[in-house]
């Protein structure tokens, strides 16, 4: 209890709680630009970090990672461009939700569950770090390879259409992630001798070009009118969540449970965690049909489950000292820096400043509410803005967002032409997400793929040898099986009236 104390009167001093209310404000600008990411966001940091104590320096990039996480959900639910990879796994649902006048309830069901999610990773990781840690670095290339392969099935769930259009926009995707050298063997694919090509192809321009540069070129080569939009009363942003969360409690639950969960895995993150949640919530619903039409229920789970595995990924961090995904490894480096060695003697060295830590989650959280409101309601008036000066300022923030990536036009150039696919994608009604799976998870299946056949002295049963391994490959090939096995029962009952 002294401990708690101390850690509470570290964290609530005015210099403190300063940091976190500004970190949150630059968080939230952060992630509502499309392009600079949650990531982008604890990097700026760093270098104010220098000057700061360990808390309040921990404090800056907690409060900023987990504003730009929900932040993302503003322009993906306004304009269709999803702010972080993480927004993107249920971005057509929010937008067409905005499209019929529900944009506030989008909005507010992203921020509310985005601060549950949170909370309960958050109670997580003060809870029970230690043990969930401990099953995370059993986890091998054969574990993260199955593990990548179920990421990739769920392109079957988040497609709303045909299943055949859903795999051809995920081989797509993964078609553009074996571009360049970024591979096992450091050989150079599809590159045709251009530079920028064997860098590969950089994610964020390809999504800014595909989710909303595809919308600007629908818009402007739109011969009907556009319809007008109904405008929100601005009360539904906290008014419907209490429905929400009466009507779907499973999924809240399920959703933080599993971004949780696959947080505390080295290198899922939460963008994983948001498609496969997604996924999992149209796989047991009671109204597959509406997802991807404007449906609330994945825009629920998902959004759980995003920020949630923002507090899984902190698990690995402290309690071993191994980044669960790329912020908590800029955080390993800020706590070394400042003379603190995450691992297991940090709960005996420097309890306090853990604790100090599981505090300002909970603080990040709750403050997320208001701030979140008041950018909603700030961020409103986009709807007003006619098409014809919307769509040039759309425009721009795409080749900002682009080039800020790596400082190149490259960047830029890439977001073009994956606009152009992206638009004929989907006037041939094939869609763009589990493109962005696709490209996501491609590397990883690779990588994971590679490393295990090498250990396994290419022996494919050693995918299987592994208890958790065979349980999540047993898992996976059982949810390929399911359609077949279900076609075949139409079948054999659609033909025995005619015997």
């Amino acid at each position: 209890m002294l401990i708690l104390e101390q850690a509470a009167a570290l964290v609530f001093e005015p210099y403190v709680l300063g940091v976190i209310l500004a970190s949150a404000v630059f968080g939230m600008l952060v992630g509502a630009i499309p392009g600079l990411t949650a990531t982008m966001a604890t990097a700026l940091l760093v270098p104010m970090t220098f000057f700061m104590d360990p808390v309040p320096a921990i404090a800056a990039i907690v409060t900023a990672t987990a504003m730009a996480i929900f932040a993302g959900d503003i322009p993906a639910a306004l304009l269709r461009m999803p702010g972080t990879p993480a927004n993107a796994a249920y971005v057509d649902d929010a937008y067409k939700m905005t499209q019929t006048g529900r944009g506030d309830e989008a909005l507010g069901a992203a921020l509310v569950f985005s601060a549950i999610g949170g909370l309960f990773g958050a109670i997580v990781l003060m809870t029970v770090s230690p043990t969930l840690a401990e099953i995370a670095l059993k986890f091998s290339s054969e574990e993260y390879f199955w593990l990548v392969l179920l990421g990739l099935s769920c392109a079957v769930f988040v497609n709303p259409g045909s299943p055949t259009r859903g795999l051809i926009s995920l081989l797509i995707g993964l078609f553009v992630a074996t571009i360049g050298m970024e591979n096992p063997s450091g050989e150079p694919r599809f590159s045709f001798g251009n530079l920028e090509l064997m860098a590969g192809i950089q994610f964020i321009p390809a999504m800014i070009g595909l989710f909303a540069v595809s919308e600007v070129l629908r818009t402007v080569t739109a011969t009907s009118p556009r319809r007008k939009i109904p405008r929100a009363d601005g009360q539904g942003i906290f008014r419907t969540q209490w429905k929400n969360l009466k009507q779907y409690p499973v999924q809240t639950v399920r959703g933080s449970i599993t971004g949780t969960a696959l947080g505390i895995l080295p290198g899922a993150g939460a963008d994983i965690a948001a498609w496969i949640s997604y996924a999992i919530s149209k796989r047991f619903s009671k109204q597959k049909e509406k997802f991807g039409t404007g449906h609330v229920e994945g825009l629920v789970e998902a959004g759980a489950s995003n920020n949630s595995a923002v507090s899984g990924a902190w698990i690995p961090a402290l309690v071993f000292g191994i980044p669960g995904d790329s912020i908590t490894a800029i955080v390993i480096g800020v706590l070394y820096i400042k003379g603190i060695n995450p691992g297991p003697t940090i709960f005996i060295n420097d309890p306090q400043t853990v604790y100090a830590i599981f505090i300002v989650f909970i603080l990040a959280n709750l403050i997320m509410l208001p701030l979140g409101w008041l950018a909603i309601r700030g961020a409103r008036p986009i709807l007003s803005i006619p098409p014809s000066t919307l769509m040039p300022m759309i425009l721009i923030f795409c080749i900002v967002g682009s080039f800020a990536i790596a400082n190149s036009v490259a960047g830029i150039v890439m977001m073009l032409i994956f606009g152009i696919i992206g638009f004929f994608m989907e006037e041939n009604d094939i869609p763009i997400a589990p493109a962005i799976l696709g490209m996501v998870l491609g590397p990883m299946l690779e990588q994971n793929f590679i490393t295990s056949m090498i250990k396994a002295d290419g022996d494919v049963f050693r995918f299987f040898e592994r208890p958790i391994a065979g349980g999540l490959g047993a898992l996976t090939i059982l949810i390929w099986l399911f359609p077949l096995a279900m076609l075949l029962l139409r079948r054999r009952k659609a033909m025995r009236p005619a015997t």
